[in-house]
């Protein structure tokens, strides 16, 4: 008998379906809007079709691409997250997404199921507080300090495993050239401490095999015999984690599931959790070498190396040997019953680092001996160790303060595009792209010269030597900080080209760092010029701004390392390490040249000399004697609104 009712069609299914139902083509518009999407967030279909997807807050746009361009290229993904009405309130939701594809096989789009996820957001709640713990763990990490062994680093890490996690047990694995070493565990038998396999066969060496960072397996795709994690009863899934220390695989962290199942907000814990365990086990691998190096220092401690004296009870000098007499310049005859020419530390076991007349450091160290009531005074030469922390110090701070130029230019012009980038038009945002990319590219060459601090402060810094336009690098320099001159009017005055002779990164890093003091120390509305001119032997640039100015006196004292002028008037309110014009006149001097700074009626004029390029390579010649010289008008960059 055949019946009369309508076939089943998809428009039918999509309307009276419970959740909402959304339809983006490969462009990003939207081509399916059901009514219970119209329900759940308050567009009617006639003002979503044909448009962007509405729904997605700014802030959770990135998480959004990346779970299209994920299903694009895989299975179908479901997370928990959250979405905007058209009345502008926030609902937590689970969005299921799939790869919709076209006749051909070939991708068309996505469809997205929504449906609101109250007990799962109750679920994410309480992921999120384990992700706050995990945060909280790496306050913990950073606060390791040399009491703490690497065993203990280990098992304090895989305690927090299973709590952060929510693993049933867990352990930490050791990669150990072709093998795998179970070296700290939790909520497992002890007498599986130090048990190994091989690596080929481990899902260890799955996971480093995959080039990703984190593996789930579960045991109704594989047997889960790795290692001995069948002393687990009821295990069912093995979640794994590579945990890098100084960029190199060290180990994995193994969180085992017998109970509870594992969902991606575990497997993103797992992942941070690994991430700070490098931190921590990259401490404690620094700590156990120093451990080792002050054995070493025992060692020579014991062969009378280091300063020995044996104290009475009264803290008189009755031991004194031949040591201690090198480092301090007294014999035992002259120390004989006196006490140290140096303080003794208050408290047991406590060391003192001393400074002596001389200007060598000392580190003192003082035990007690039981029997006799007396005190062992040991003491030894740390001069240079006391450098190389200074070195260290300085090598740090100088290397970021120049990398922050170049990002504070990449922040300017990426702003400028996310603001602006409409409005722009295609020449505009290709002009901003070019310059971020030209950025980026002098951070990768920054990065390939981290040594710069060191070199400077030792004095060790090499720079090129080779012919360059200088007019082209400042008008590059000018261009880049134009999204930093909102306020102020940016003039360069250069003329024509100008072929100067050194390092045309170091010299660019040079006028950057100027250029940043200018417009930081200016006022609103004020003008930093760029003026370059060429005398006989050198080319002279100068950085002309009407900021706050020098105090008097301090022309020189701003080179120096450290020092900020008018620390207690002006700057106080100014960011910066006072180390950016000590490295200024270290690179300048390096190419043969000079830097001073010269006080002005308002504001400061800094001016950088650089030996001028005489045209006696004949290519460089050529390229000069072909273009234009002199004559132009100043480039003027005027204030953006």
């Amino acid at each position: 008998m055949s019946s009369d009712r309508a076939p089943l069609s998809a428009e039918a299914v999509l309307s009276s379906s419970a959740d909402a139902v959304i339809g983006i083509d490969d462009t990003l518009r939207v081509t399916v809007w059901n009514p219970a999407a119209e329900r759940m967030f308050g567009w009617p279909a006639a003002e979503v079709i044909g448009g962007e997807l509405p729904i997605v807050p700014k802030e959770l746009r990135p998480e959004h691409g990346a779970v299209l361009e994920q299903v694009r290229n895989g299975t179908p993904l479901t997370i928990f997250t959250r979405r905007t009405r058209r009345d502008g309130t926030a609902v937590d939701v689970r969005v299921s997404t799939g790869c919709v594809r076209g006749g051909n096989g070939e991708h068309a789009g996505w469809v997205l199921v929504l449906y609101p996820g109250e007990k799962e957001v109750q679920a994410q709640a309480s992921a999120m507080e384990r992700a706050r713990l995990v945060r909280r763990l790496t306050d913990v990490v950073a606060d390791i300090n040399a009491d703490l062994s690497l065993k203990s680093v280990l098992d304090r890490i895989i305690s927090s495993l299973t709590e952060l996690t929510g693993a049933d047990a867990g352990g930490f694995v050791l990669l150990n050239e072709n093998r795998v070493e179970l070296v700290s565990l939790t909520h497992l038998s002890e007498e599986l401490h130090g048990v190994s396999a091989p690596l080929e066969s481990s899902l260890f060496g799955e996971l480093l095999r995959s080039g990703k960072s984190v593996l789930l397996a579960n045991s109704a795709t594989r047997s889960l015999d790795d290692l001995v994690w069948a002393d687990l009863p009821g295990l069912h899934t093995i979640a794994l984690c590579v945990s890098n220390v100084q960029g190199r695989p060290y180990g994995a962290l193994y969180a085992l599931y017998s109970e509870r199942r594992v969902g991606h907000v575990e497997l993103e814990l797992l992942e941070l959790l690994a991430e700070h365990a490098g931190v921590a086990i990259g401490n404690a691998m620094a700590y156990e070498e120093l451990k080792l190096q002050r054995a070493r220092e025992q060692a020579v401690s014991d062969s009378s190396a280091d300063g020995i004296a044996v104290l009475d009870s009264t803290g008189k000098v009755r031991k004194w040997n031949r040591s201690a007499a090198e480092l301090t310049g007294y014999s035992f005859e002259e120390m004989e019953g006196r006490h140290p020419p140096f303080p003794i530390p208050a408290a047991h076991g406590e060391p003192v680092k001393h400074k002596n007349e001389g200007g060598r450091w000392l580190e003192i160290l003082m035990a007690r001996i039981p029997d006799t009531h007396e005190w062992v005074v040991d003491f030894r030469d740390i001069t240079a160790q006391k450098a190389l922390e200074e070195e260290r110090e300085f090598f740090l701070a100088s290397t970021g303060h120049e990398l922050r130029t170049p990002v504070t230019v990449i922040q300017g012009y990426a702003a400028l595009l996310s603001r602006k980038g409409e409005r722009l038009g295609p020449e505009g945002r290709q002009e901003a792209s070019e310059i971020i990319l030209d950025r980026a590219r002098s951070l990768a060459k920054l990065v390939e010269r981290l040594r710069l601090g060191s070199d400077v402060a030792s004095g060790e810094m090499t720079v090129d030597r080779v012919p360059f336009d200088l007019v082209e690098l400042l008008g590059q320099s000018v261009a880049a900080f134009r999204p930093l001159a909102e306020r102020q009017e940016l003039i360069l005055d250069s003329g024509g080209t100008l072929w100067t002779v050194g390092d045309p990164l170091v010299t660019g890093m040079v006028i950057d760092q100027l250029l940043e003091n200018s417009l930081k120390f200016s006022p609103s509305g004020g003008t930093v010029r760029v003026t370059v001119q060429e005398d006989e032997d050198v080319v002279t640039i100068h950085v002309d701004d009407e900021g706050i100015g020098i105090d008097p006196g301090d022309e020189e004292r701003i080179f120096e390392r450290f020092f900020q002028s008018g620390e207690r008037g002006d700057r106080r309110g100014y960011s910066g390490l006072g180390i950016g014009l000590y490295i200024v006149r270290q690179l300048v001097r390096e190419q043969g040249g000079e830097v001073t700074a010269h006080r002005m009626g308002t504001g400061t004029r800094m001016r950088v000399t650089l030996p001028r390029h005489r045209g006696e390579d004949a290519e460089i010649g050529a390229l000069v004697s072909e273009t234009p010289q002199g004559g132009e008008e100043p480039e003027v960059l005027p204030a953006q609104a």
